[in-house]
């Protein structure tokens, strides 16, 4: 089935008919990680996503898969052994949305980590994590440290720790890992919410309750198991069903502030204390911007559009001034914002950053599956844990038999490209073959790194579409929407520029230079209603509004 909402009647008509092995709720990251894990076992996939996919968590991230070094701190020892060696299962199968990053984590007098403690940490974690030996950590002078990054707080400066973690594109791995599951035969929607269960005589779930949040028609989806991966949503999914257990989510909010590198010229990303409550955050360059964060607060509020308030800007930016005393960042700096929800499992006592960020499942008497918790790097391990007891489940009341797991060697859509090793020859062998297609160089190149083996589709797109003169953007911009499009099942204008882009967190002046073009585009293109390009158009200046100006909303209970 394609992926594209050009099709979307064709497979809600597939979804109405048929009867799946596994019905999946929730569409980030751990809903397509289930739906490629289930659907290369030979399993029948349906998943529906209320939102866009990736909307909730999968796009709010500090955009790292990484083992969690703070969490030694705390000894969850399982945590960064767990997702220590996913890190590099994610990176080999999807290069193309994820890049070695060295990390600096200086050393002062009263910080966090001293000198011992660092380098024992970062050995051990060097070893939960099987990192490899030329990505092993090092052990920098005061000199040395001050020579990778010279804008670091001088004063106490004893040294640094150097080790490795992988900055990603959440969202785009987001969309990849669901784009490989359709690829491999799963059927599904985004803005398309599950309202309830249907059950049998004996009361076991056998499917949903759906509603198109685009028509707003209502229909069923049958399923021999129902997984509800619906990450903050997860316990307002289980409320209608009558099984629900004790367990509970603990919802913290993180948010992350994103300045221009002539403000903030950060050449090397650190992870650093802060001043006000030794809480470790990152800064990471990126793409001619540096970005910040994360807070970690308690969180009870609007889930589907988490705020930044000002408490949370100044919290960031009393922490840049800290460890970076020369830059002199101001609130006036902050160039876009984002704010994200972790769903974690409730402990009581404990503070957001005390929390396991441990996965659990949960059954229900009804036979409903739910996993709740866990990180953005774990997310193939916990597909894994779930689809093993689907596939478990089947087999004890359907007598079905279905393959063990292998996502461990399946590259992500895209991510064709001879692995890790492989990438940049590929990205070489492409451009020397490709004839003139209207795009530069540099065009070509970033559309290889952001699509991996997917470019070529990219490419074809501007060639047909070099002469034509009717759209008014420019060419490599039409040329990633329609592609979107056709491809990435892109609806509305804020799926384009928030989550196959990411240019409203990174690139805000390019939003504001193509939106409406872009609009005019997708309108022409799916056939929007007046009323429907006028409600998307708002939606998106809300988004730039949100992105930009702190909220009033406070961010404690």
């Amino acid at each position: 089935m394609t992926f594209s909402n050009l099709y979307r009647e064709q497979v809600k008509s597939q979804m109405k008919l048929n009867e799946y092995d596994v019905v999946v709720i929730g569409g980030g990251i751990t809903g397509a990680g289930i739906a490629l894990d289930a659907t290369q076992r030979g399993m029948k996939v349906a998943l529906v996503e209320m939102q866009d996919f990736a909307a909730g968590t999968s796009s709010r991230s500090t955009k790292l898969v990484h083992g969690g070094l703070r969490y030694l701190k705390q000894l969850q020892i399982g945590v960064v052994a767990e997702t220590g060696k996913e890190r590099a299962i994610v990176y080999e199968n999807g290069p193309h949305v994820t890049t070695p990053e060295f990390m600096l984590l200086p050393m002062h007098k009263g910080g966090t980590f001293g000198p011992v403690t660092t380098s024992i940490a970062l050995k051990v974690y060097d070893f939960l994590a099987d990192v490899k030996k030329e990505e092993t950590r090092k052990m920098l002078s005061r000199k040395e440290t001050l020579k990778r990054e010279p804008l670091v707080k001088r004063d106490g400066l004893k040294g640094g720790g150097y080790y490795v973690e992988y900055r990603t594109d959440d969202a785009r791995m987001t969309i990849e890992v669901m784009k490989r599951a359709v690829e491999m035969g799963a059927d599904v929607l985004n803005y398309t919410k599950s309202t309830g269960f249907v059950y049998n005589r004996k009361n076991k779930v056998i499917g949903i309750n759906a509603e198109d949040m685009i028509t707003g028609e209502q229909f069923e989806v049958l399923g021999k198991k129902v997984v509800n991966a619906s990450g903050p949503w997860v316990d307002a999914v289980r409320e209608d069903d009558y099984t629900k257990n004790n367990k509970q989510l603990r919802l913290t909010k993180g948010i992350h502030l994103v300045f221009d590198q002539c403000v903030f010229p950060l050449k090397q990303a650190v992870y650093f204390d802060t001043e006000s409550d030794r809480r470790m955050i990152f800064a990471i360059p990126r793409d001619g911007k540096t970005y910040v964060g994360t807070t970690d607060t308690f969180y009870n509020q609007d889930k589907a559009h988490p705020k930044v308030t000002q408490e949370d800007r100044d919290y960031i930016v009393d922490a840049v001034n800290y460890m970076f005393p020369t830059v002199n960042v101001t609130d006036q700096d902050i160039e876009s914002t984002w704010a994200g929800i972790r769903p974690l499992i409730l402990e009581e006592g404990k503070d957001p950053s005390e929390i396991s960020r441990k996965d659990e499942i949960w059954e229900g008497k009804s036979g409903l599956l739910t996993i709740a918790g866990g990180k953005l790097t774990g997310y193939r391990h916990m597909a894994e844990e779930i689809v093993d007891r689907v596939a478990a489940r089947l087999k004890e009341e359907y007598g079905m038999k279905f393959a063990s797991c292998r996502t461990k060697h399946t590259p992500i859509s895209g991510g064709d490209v001879g692995g890790s090793q492989g990438f940049d020859c590929y990205k070489a062998e492409l451009l020397q073959s490709l004839p003139e297609i209207g795009l530069t160089r540099t065009e070509m190149e970033e559309m290889i790194d952001k699509y991996g083996s997917n470019a070529p589709v990219l490419f074809n797109i501007a060639h047909a579409q070099v002469d034509n003169k009717v759209n008014e953007l420019p060419l490599s911009v039409y040329t990633k929407l329609v592609y979107g499009i056709q491809h990435e099942m892109v609806l509305k204008p804020s799926d384009f520029f928030v989550r196959r882009t990411g240019a409203l967190y990174f690139d805000i002046d390019f939003v504001n230079e193509y939106k409406e073009g872009v609009i005019e585009a997708m309108a022409e293109l799916l056939h929007y209603s007046d009323r429907q390009k006028e409600e998307y158009r708002q939606e998106l200046e809300q988004l730039i509004k949100e992105a930009t100006t702190p909220s009033v909303q406070v961010s404690m209970e």
